[in-house]
């Protein structure tokens, strides 16, 4: 058996006579919560005269996955770096360990502890975990149960949902500029507005979507008239709400996206649209196709004339329509002649004529395209137009980044002009985008250069794609393990810094969130 360390750095073994207790409690059933297991279990250690010499418990965590129940990680990490004194995990039954998707990894967190000669006993299950085949073959079968009933909760959830959406029923997310969110109960009788970040305090009521005020509604027309018949652009119609003075419903200016998303979302004619995206079991988000959608049609009042919608869907189609490999190039070759250079903002200026971003898609970034006309511009310009559009990106990912937070119940304070913002006044965060360089020899580099200045507890740093137009991936460096504020990262850098990496925001916005605090039942 290995040797196992105290904090004194004194060689302990693990003792058989004592227990460590592990308690998981998500939205299941009041049977399951902690205090009824952690009763359940010192029953049983009584019985086997078991000292329960330490607790981990993860209170209202999905089973599904090792991420975010901090509790078991804190356990696994205790007997992997030898400074579990106890010689035995009590675990109220299989479920409780986990619903992870894959039987296996349950079993590997098992195999973990038995390897350090630590046995794991689910006190409230019919078989003894000695190791035997016939245990091994329960727990497979048990393993594979959980996480089936996940998967089949998942179906009954997400088949509720799409009656509420069939139904005329919002599921989540911010009404969106010109709307309000209006809460009404069971009988259909209204109960009044929502204010952003409230939600319903009853599981009978339900949320619909209501015209906001008349203000509000009236730029949302405007939007829709300035882009049929005044042909202005997403970033016209913007720039001139921001010459205006006129915010947004998060209090900030206008950009492209905004106003694409108001022009784009059929919420504004009245349908209720689901299902866009799927993110079930705790995979990863994925778009759908739209013969996937959930969509009630006139389910709300309406604040735009469907013709006017379906006509801005009708230009958009027509501007993004697919063209041909030599149908691109040569619409890129004559801008060139006509404007003398060439550069994204030139190419996104033009009405009839693919993105930039349709470019860079296509033939693998904007530089290749154009040295496919035989048009070499140059470098340093190409430097100047990155770095703008990296500085656009950053303000876009810093304000929806904090919008995301406040949805989850956090506070955030920022300091306007800096990059620094504040979580419930405990956490300090700062958010910086590494451009992607190639090397001579074709691979590829990022260098960070983390603010040492602004001291943040955590920094996040977003990794731009080779094109340097979409993140490639995220990491969430945290001060007291980074020394050096100059980091220069390959594709692979090993456990030290891709430890931190992430493919999304997911887990910085599950440790931002907030959990709220259950007044005690009255007897």
């Amino acid at each position: 058996m290995n040797e196992i360390f105290d904090e004194n750095n004194k060689v302990v073994k693990p003792d058989s006579t004592k227990a460590a207790i592990y308690v998981r409690m998500s939205t299941d059933h009041q049977k399951y919560s902690t205090e009824n297991q952690q009763a359940t279990i010192r029953e049983y250690a009584d019985k086997k005269n078991l000292e329960i010499i330490n607790t981990y418990a993860d209170h209202g965590k999905s089973g599904l996955k090792i991420e975010g129940r901090d509790a078991l990680r804190r356990l696994i990490e205790d007997v992997e770096n030898k400074r579990a004194a106890f010689g035995t995990i009590l675990v109220l039954d299989v479920t409780r360990w986990g619903r992870f998707q894959d039987a296996d990894e349950s079993a590997y967190y098992e195999y973990i502890c038995r390897r350090a000669g630590i046995d794991v006993q689910y006190v409230a299950e019919q078989f003894e975990n000695d190791g035997s085949p016939v245990a091994t073959i329960v727990k497979g079968v048990k393993r594979a149960m959980a996480g089936e009933y996940s998967r089949e909760l998942s179906g009954k959830v997400f088949a509720g949902q799409c009656r509420l959406i069939e139904k005329g029923f919002r599921q989540g997310g911010p009404a969106g500029y010109g709307l309000r969110r209006m809460l009404i109960d069971e009988h259909g009788l209204t109960k009044g507005v929502l204010k952003p970040g409230q939600h319903k305090s009853f599981q009978t009521d339900r949320v619909i979507l209501v015209p906001g005020p008349d203000e509000e509604v009236q730029n949302v027309r405007w939007m829709y008239d300035s882009f049929i018949n005044e042909g202005m652009k997403e970033s016209q119609i913007a720039a001139e709400l921001n010459r205006r003075g006129i915010k947004t419903d998060f209090g900030r200016d206008w950009t492209r996206g905004t106003v694409h998303q108001i022009l784009t979302n059929e919420k504004y004619i009245g349908n209720n649209v689901f299902n866009r995206t799927s993110n079930k079991l705790k995979k990863r988000h994925v778009e759908n196709d739209p013969e996937m959608w959930v969509r009630a049609e006139g389910v709300f009042e309406a604040i735009v004339n469907p013709s006017d919608f379906y006509t801005v869907q009708g230009i958009l189609r027509e501007r993004n329509r697919r063209y041909s490999n030599e149908e691109m190039l040569d619409k890129l070759q004559r801008l060139q002649e006509r404007n003398g250079w060439l550069s994204g903002v030139v190419i996104d200026e033009q009405e009839n004529m693919p993105s930039s971003g349709a470019y860079s898609n296509r033939f693998g970034s904007l530089i290749r395209a154009y040295k496919l006309i035989g048009y070499t511009p140059d470098r340093d310009y190409r430097y100047i137009e990155i770095n703008r559009y990296l500085r656009k990106l950053h303000a876009d990912v810093f304000a929806q980044t904090i919008q995301k937070i406040e949805s989850l119940g956090a506070t955030i304070t920022h300091q306007v002009g800096s990059d620094l913002f504040n979580i419930n006044d405990e956490v300090s965060v700062s958010m910086i985008i590494c451009r992607c360089l190639q090397t001579a020899s074709g691979s590829y580099r990022w260098k960070m250069r983390l603010d040492s200045g602004l001291e943040p507890d955590v920094t996040i740093a977003i990794r731009m794609d080779a094109q340097n137009q979409q993140p490639l991936d995220y990491y969430l460096l945290p001060a007291i393990d980074i020394e050096n504020p100059k980091l220069r990262l390959s594709e692979h850098n090993g456990l030290a810094l891709d430890a931190y990496r992430f493919d999304d925001l997911e887990a910085f916005f599950f440790m931002a969130e907030r959990e709220p605090i259950k007044e005690p039942e009255s007897a």
